[in-house]
């Protein structure tokens, strides 16, 4: 593997979409009582369409960058946070896939690791992939460079 192997991977649209779609189910409906009601309704649907949009940017903003070596996860807008995990500490693979995600073609996968700060890290809404098997294999990599073996 070269040094350019890296893999960058951001949550889909469509998943930060479906993640923001009741909030603006809601301000659809504060929209419609405002039509019927009072135009006061107006601010409450301003008001939810705008936490909508920081959702769905909030959403948008993580990044996963896997190299040969480590993890690592960003994640904010106004404050971001970067967590890095080594690559030899990850220890388990889970993908799952509600019955909407399959319909998109999209999946969560959660890895497992050892590092006591970061034990689960979870991938959501990213498109369907054999991205476990390249991990998988800079895992073995990871640990055979750094001489590690493990001991169950």
């Amino acid at each position: 593997m070269t040094p350019n192997d890296d893999i960058l991977l951001r949550p889909a649209m469509l998943f930060a979409f479906l993640k923001a779609l009741p909030l603006i189910l809601l301000a659809i409906t504060f929209l419609l009582l405002s039509w019927w009601l009072s135009p006061y309704f107006i601010l409450f649907s301003l008001v939810v369409c705008g936490f909508a949009w920081y959702r769905l940017l909030y959403i948008r903003s993580f990044q996963y960058l896997i190299t040969n070596e480590y993890i690592r996860l960003t994640r904010g807008i106004f404050f971001k946070r970067i967590d890095q995990l080594e690559m030899f500490r990850v220890k388990d693979y889970i993908i799952t896939q509600s019955f909407i995600l399959q319909l998109f073609k999209l999946m969560y996968l959660t890895l497992k690791s050892t590092d006591p700060e970061n034990s689960v890290i979870q991938f959501q809404g990213i498109p369907e992939s054999t991205i476990t098997d390249t991990i998988r294999d800079r895992v073995l990599a990871a640990r055979k460079n750094n001489n590690i073996y493990e001991l169950n």
